[in-house]
């Protein structure tokens, strides 16, 4: 006989539509991944089934009601992700204190996997740090937001973010408008992140100071980059001669952050990728760390997470 379990979580003080979601979405989900059985009865949510489906869904029910309690909206993806890790970032304590509350931005920015939340605690602690991973992990949000908060709080005078613009090449000279128009393209991704953490006159205030700078990485050389937040996105299709320019421009009370994705190398030769390079060379000194982000830490639709496996298993399987 199959041994039964039944467990009740206490939603005191949640907002029960935030947490059931639109047409109980939320709970279906939770009953979905785990395989439990879900009713919201009352005070509290019922969970019956197996043990170790029970003692699971009470994990990621448990971390559910505290986002509901903090008024943070749930949608079934987050309940999804939530059952994909071993322990939520939404979970009481699972963060260690990472959130950041950025003045004027559209809402605080909250890791959302232990992946996240320790790519975070590594930007903290440490002068470089390099974030390697699949799209849709959070590597360049994250970094541009650490970078916003490190300026709001004056630990730097400036923010200077980077990419390498790859398709420029001679291609450049034949687009539109000035240099500035020309390599805009390229750096979207990094004015997007900024959108979404400062106000738009404060952005524009930042960047007529020169308090913030988007540039293609060619325009790092010959500089050295002190009292500043730098980021390098995209870092996997800087070669590796652009790589030690960049590492070297490192000044006083600097902090440096690379982005990449090994899988979206668009060099004519992908040995030639200094992200790779320094993924060699650059283990164990003091001062720098590689955070490498998985697939349980994609946040964009649930869809891209499955994607991303089926390229990987096809790489695997090829």
């Amino acid at each position: 006989m199959t041994e039964h379990k039944t467990a009740r979580v206490s939603v005191e003080g949640a907002d029960l539509l935030v947490l059931a979601g639109v047409n109980d979405a939320n709970l279906a989900e939770l009953a979905r991944a785990t395989g439990a059985r879900v009713a919201l009865r009352g005070d509290a949510l019922t969970l019956s089934g197996e043990p170790d489906v029970v003692s699971r869904a009470e994990h990621i029910a448990t971390a559910m009601v505290h986002m509901a309690r903090e008024g943070r909206a749930i949608l079934a993806d987050d309940v999804l992700r939530l059952s994909l890790t071993d322990r939520p970032a939404d979970a009481p304590g699972a963060t260690n204190g990472n959130t950041l509350v950025l003045p004027g931005a559209r809402r605080a920015v909250q890791p959302k996997t232990p992946g996240q939340a320790e790519y975070l605690k590594q930007i903290a602690e440490h002068d470089i740090v390099v974030g390697i991973g699949p799209a849709g992990t959070g590597k360049t949000y994250l970094a541009v937001a650490a970078a916003v908060d490190a300026l709001m709080r004056k630990r730097v005078r400036r923010i200077i973010l980077a990419r390498p613009a790859v398709e420029a090449g001679e291609s450049l000279g034949f687009l539109p408008g000035d240099m500035q128009a020309k390599v805009d393209p390229y750096l979207r991704p990094l004015y997007d992140a900024l959108d979404d953490l400062m106000p738009a006159e404060r952005i524009q205030k930042a960047i007529e100071s020169r308090t913030i700078e988007v540039a293609p990485l060619a325009f790092m050389r010959g500089r050295t980059l002190g009292d500043a937040f730098v980021i390098l996105d995209e870092a996997q299709n800087a070669t590796g001669l652009q790589m030690k320019m960049f590492l070297t421009r490192l000044g006083v009370n600097s902090k440096i952050v690379i982005t990449g994705d090994k899988t979206q190398v668009d060099l004519p030769k992908r040995e030639d990728s200094g992200l790779m390079h320094i993924e060699r060379i650059l283990h164990g000194i003091d001062g720098i760390s590689f955070h490498y982000f998985t697939d349980a830490d994609v946040v964009r639709h649930r869809l891209v997470r499955d994607i991303i496996r089926a390229y990987n298993e096809d790489a695997v399987g090829g």
